[in-house]
C-alpha cells in the first residue's frame, strides 16, 4: 500500500528524515507516535504530497485513495448530513452524471458502479457516523454556520470517515471529540477495513486501534510490532540491552587501545598493535541509549479539611432562571474523592463545574463549602488568557506579589520548568508547556479540590502518564471531564453521569459505562423502528439484510478469534498436563525452562486472542 524509502527532508536547517524507510502493508493499522515537532505531521503531508521530499521516494499503490481530515472546519448553510454526504466525492458526481446522462449505456454503468458503491446505503451510514460523534437527528439537518468550530471539525471528521478512502490518515482525531466520542471512534477504528495510519498521543486509542507503533526517532521510521503498551515495553527493553552493548563496546575498545599504547613502539609487538588499531577503527560505533527527556508534575499538598469539604442540597445550575441547565442537584464532595464527569457535550459538565468552583450562583438549591475551602480550576480554554509577553515567573508573581524568588521559582520546577524556561516568555511555549504552565499557577495555592477540564488537550504520551502519577499522588479532591478513557480509568474512583438535566453517580467503571452506552444506541435504533409505519416495513427488512451484508466482516472476526481461542486453550492444556506428569520431572536432562518459556509465550498469545475477539465483539455490538 505504502512504501518509503530512504525518505530524506530538511525544515529550517533541521534535519527531520535522514534515510528513513518503512512499507506498510493493505490492511494494516500503524499507531505513529514520536516527541512534538519530530516531524509526524510532516510525514503526513510528504505522503499526500503537499510538499517534496529532499531525497529518496514514498510510492503508494496505484489509484488508491489517500484520506485525511481538513486542517479547517467545514462552514456555510449546508446541512450536516450533506455535508458529510458530499464528502464520498464519487458518489456525488455519479448522482450529478445521472441527472444529465442521456446515453442508455452511461446510465446502466452509472447505476451499476452505484450499486457497487453501496451509494443507497449513504444516508443511513453517515447519520450513523455522525451519531457516533455526538450528533442527534435533529443537528444532521441543522446548518454548518450553527456550530461552534469544534463541532464543526467533528463533521470534516465524519466526512473523511464516510469516504472510505483506501489509506486514512489521522492527526490526532480525538481532540475534538468528548469521552463518549473518543470512546465509540475507537470501536469503529478497530474495525476499519482499510489502511489506518494515525497519529495521537491518546494512549487508549493507540492500544484499542493500533496494530503495530511506528517511532518517529533520529530521523529513523523505527517499526515495532503490536499496539502502545507492546512498544513501551519493547522499547525500554531494546534501550536497556542497548546500553549494556555499548557498555561492553567501550571497555573492549579501552582494552585494546590500552594494548596499543603498551605495544605500539616495541619492536616484537609492533605488528599485533597494528592489528589491534584497525581492529579498533573497523568497530562500528554503538550509539548511547539516550532516553528522552521526561517530565514530571508536582501538585503541593493541601492542609486536611473535615468532611464533606463541598456538598449541593438540591442546587440548579445555568444562565437563564426560568430554565436552568442543571436541576436536583444532591452530590457530596470529600478530600479522597477522585470523580469522573461523564456525558455527552453540551449536557451541562462545564456548567457543573463552574457551579462547584464558585463562577456561577446555584439558581435554586444550596452549595455549601467548608470555610477554608481553596479550589483549583483547569479549563480548557484558559491558555488564551495568558499574558504572551510575560514570563511563567512574572505570571507566578503576579498572582502572588509577596512570594519570594525562591518558593516561586521551586514551584515552577514541579512542572518541569528549568530557570531558562521559566524566564522564556509565554508566546515562545509549545502548547504542552503552556498547560504546565496553567496547572502550576491552578495550585500555586495548594487548593483542596481541583476540577479539571480536558487537561490533555496539548499533553503528549509521556506528560501525560505524569498527570496520571502526579494525580494520583494528590492528598485532595480531583474531579475530572476528559475524553481519554486511559486518564479517566486510571485516576477516577467513581463516575458522576450528567444527564437529562442533572447529575447523578454512575454504578459503574468505565467499562459499564461503554456498556451503558452501546445499550443505549442499541435502544435508540430499536424505538427509531418501532416509530415506522407498516408501509415502512419492507424498506425495514432491506436496511436488517443490508446491516447483516455491512457487518458480515465483523461476524467472520468473531468467529476466526473464537476458534484462535480454543485452539490455544487446547495447545495450553495439553501443555500444562505435560508439566504435570511426574514422569517428566525424572528424566535426564528435561527441558523444563523450554517448557515453561513456551507457557509464557502461549499465556501471552492467549491475552492478545481475548483482546481480538473483546474488540471484535464490541464493534459487531456496536453496530447493532
Amino acid at each position: 500500500m505504502l512504501h518509503i524509502n530512504d525518505l530524506t527532508f530538511r525544515y529550517g536547517g533541521r534535519v527531520l528524515f535522514d534515510d528513513a524507510s518503512l512499507a506498510v502493508p493493505a490492511g494494516h493499522k500503524v499507531g505513529l507516535v514520536g516527541r512534538n515537532g519530530s516531524g509526524k505531521t510532516t510525514l503526513f503531508r510528504l505522503i499526500a504530497g503537499d510538499i517534496a521530499p529532499d531525497g529518496g521516494a514514498i510510492g503508494l499503490r496505484a489509484r488508491v485513495r489517500v484520506g485525511r481530515v481538513s486542517q479547517e472546519a467545514p462552514g456555510g448553510p449546508q446541512s450536516l448530513i450533506d455535508a458529510v454526504l458530499a464528502a464520498d466525492l464519487e458518489r456525488a458526481a455519479l448522482l450529478a452524471e445521472a441527472e444529465t446522462a442521456a446515453d442508455p449505456h452511461r446510465i446502466a454503468d452509472i447505476h451499476t458502479r452505484l450499486a457497487d458503491i453501496e451509494a443507497h446505503t449513504a444516508p443511513a451510514r453517515a447519520a450513523a457516523i455522525l451519531a457516533g460523534l455526538g450528533f442527534d437527528e435533529a443537528a444532521q439537518g441543522r446548518p454548518l454556520s450553527d456550530f461552534s468550530g469544534g463541532w464543526r471539525m467533528r463533521v470534516a471528521l465524519a466526512g473523511t470517515l464516510f469516504a472510505r478512502p483506501d489509506l486514512l490518515l489521522l492527526d490526532e482525531p480525538t481532540n475534538h471529540l468528548d469521552l463518549e466520542a473518543t470512546l465509540w471512534l475507537q470501536g469503529y477504528l478497530a474495525s476499519w477495513p482499510g489502511t489506518l495510519i494515525v497519529i495521537s498521543h491518546d494512549r487508549g486509542l493507540l492500544n484499542e486501534v493500533a496494530e503495530e507503533i511506528v517511532h518517529l526517532e533520529g530521523g529513523k521510521l523505527v517499526r515495532y510490532a503490536g499496539n502502545y503498551d507492546v512498544f513501551e515495553r519493547t522499547r525500554r527493553e531494546r534501550l536497556v540491552l542497548q546500553g549494556k552493548a555499548r557498555d561492553r563496546q567501550v571497555a573492549e575498545q579501552q582494552r585494546i587501545q590500552a594494548f596499543v599504547d603498551r605495544f605500539r613502539y616495541k619492536a616484537t609487538k609492533a605488528r599485533q598493535a597494528q592489528s589491534r588499531l584497525k581492529m579498533l577503527a573497523r568497530m562500528e560505533p554503538i550509539a548511547a541509549a539516550l532516553e528522552e527527556s521526561s517530565v514530571s508534575f508536582g501538585f503541593p499538598t493541601p492542609p486536611p479539611l473535615a468532611p464533606p469539604i463541598l456538598s449541593l442540597e438540591g442546587a440548579a445550575a445555568g444562565y437563564d432562571p426560568e430554565n436552568p441547565v442543571l436541576r436536583r442537584l444532591v452530590l457530596r464532595l470529600d478530600m479522597d474523592d477522585r470523580i469522573g464527569l461523564v456525558g455527552a457535550n453540551g449536557n451541562g459538565k462545564s456548567t457543573l463545574l463552574k457551579l462547584l468552583v464558585g463562577d456561577l450562583q446555584p439558581l435554586a438549591g444550596k452549595v455549601v463549602r467548608a470555610g477554608k475551602l481553596k479550589v483549583g480550576y483547569f479549563a480548557q480554554h484558559q491558555a488564551e488568557q495568558l499574558d504572551y509577553a510575560a514570563t511563567p515567573f512574572e505570571h507566578i508573581r503576579k498572582l502572588a506579589p509577596r512570594l519570594f524568588e525562591a518558593p516561586a521559582r521551586a514551584h515552577l520546577g514541579r512542572f518541569g520548568f528549568s530557570q531558562e524556561k521559566a524566564d522564556t516568555k509565554v508566546g515562545d511555549l509549545s502548547g504542552g508547556e503552556k498547560a504546565r504552565l496553567l496547572f502550576s499557577l491552578m495550585s500555586l495555592e495548594a487548593p483542596h479540590l481541583m476540577l479539571l477540564d480536558e487537561p490533555t488537550n496539548h499533553l503528549d504520551v509521556d506528560a501525560r502518564e505524569a498527570l496520571v502519577q502526579a494525580l494520583n499522588e494528590f492528598e485532595g479532591a480531583v474531579i475530572l471531564v476528559s475524553h481519554d478513557p486511559h486518564l479517566v480509568e486510571l485516576v477516577c474512583d467513581r463516575l458522576w453521569l450528567v444527564a437529562d438535566g442533572t447529575c447523578t453517580a454512575f454504578d459503574g467503571d468505565l467499562a459499564d459505562y461503554r456498556r451503558h452506552l452501546l445499550e443505549q444506541r442499541r435502544t435508540e435504533k430499536r424505538e427509531g423502528r418501532e416509530d415506522k409505519p407498516r408501509d415502512d416495513r419492507r424498506e425495514a427488512r432491506r436496511e436488517r439484510a443490508q446491516n447483516r451484508a455491512d457487518t458480515a466482516h465483523l461476524r467472520k472476526a468473531v468467529k476466526e478469534a473464537e476458534k484462535n481461542l480454543d485452539a490455544l486453550s487446547r495447545e495450553r492444556a495439553a501443555l500444562e498436563a505435560r508439566l504435570a506428569d511426574p514422569a517428566l520431572y525424572a528424566k535426564a536432562g528435561a527441558d523444563i525452562p523450554a517448557l515453561r518459556m513456551e507457557m509464557g509465550r502461549l499465556d501471552r498469545a492467549m491475552d492478545a486472542a481475548e483482546h481480538v475477539w473483546m474488540t471484535a465483539m464490541e464493534a459487531l455490538e456496536g453496530s447493532g
